[in-house]
């Protein structure tokens, strides 16, 4: 009976924080800090630092999961804390990245600052794949944070059948928002501003 009420403790919590979180970060995305009167450097070192935070996040919840299967549960639990600590990591460079930058285009320029014929004709045709995996990218960065909160709490409050079920679909999609992470870095940091 206590397991139920750690989970009810908790719902109102995970519904406000998967609400607050897309859309303060919405709203520090759109905001640069030049435009208040405060003249900061841009953060341009930041990009390829969150972008090894996704693939470190990536591998902490390969290795989370192989614990688990082998029975090592302190340290699955461990690993999965870790998950979540370098995702809010990611969240807070992201965010500090781009209110100190301005947002880079994919496919604007090349080392001479034009486009030819033939780059453009490349650039196009990847700009659609590079636009599909952003979209699901970000679309399931906003659906994982439900999903990470009550996999977590039922974790805690010890639930740990249907701590399981809804793993199975966390997991895969966590997994999928860490990866395509780096990958939506390797495709558009040929266009950072230098």
């Amino acid at each position: 009976m206590e397991d139920n009420s750690l989970e009810k403790k908790y719902n109102k919590y995970i519904v406000a924080v998967s609400i607050v979180i897309p859309v303060v970060v919405a709203i520090l995305f759109g905001i640069k800090l030049k435009d208040f009167g405060i003249n900061v450097e841009p953060l341009s070192f930041l990009p390829p630092i969150y972008a090894t935070t996704n693939g470190i996040t990536a591998i902490v919840l390969v290795w989370a999961v192989i614990a688990v299967k082998n029975g090592k549960l302190k340290l699955h639990e461990r690993l999965m804390t870790f998950a979540i600590a370098l995702s809010l990591a990611f969240l807070v460079m992201y965010v500090a990245y781009h209110m100190t930058s301005d947002s880079t285009k994919f496919g604007d320029i090349n080392h001479d600052g034009i486009l030819d014929a033939v780059e453009s004709a490349k650039v196009g045709s990847l700009r659609l794949v590079y636009f599909i995996i952003l979209i699901t990218h970000i679309l399931l960065s906003i659906a994982i944070i439900p999903l990470v909160l009550i996999t977590y709490v039922r974790a805690l409050a010890q639930k740990f059948d249907k701590h399981r079920k809804i793993a199975k679909i966390t997991f895969p999609i966590w997994l999928y928002v860490a990866v395509t992470g780096v990958v939506v870095f390797l495709m558009i940091s040929p266009y950072y501003a230098n």
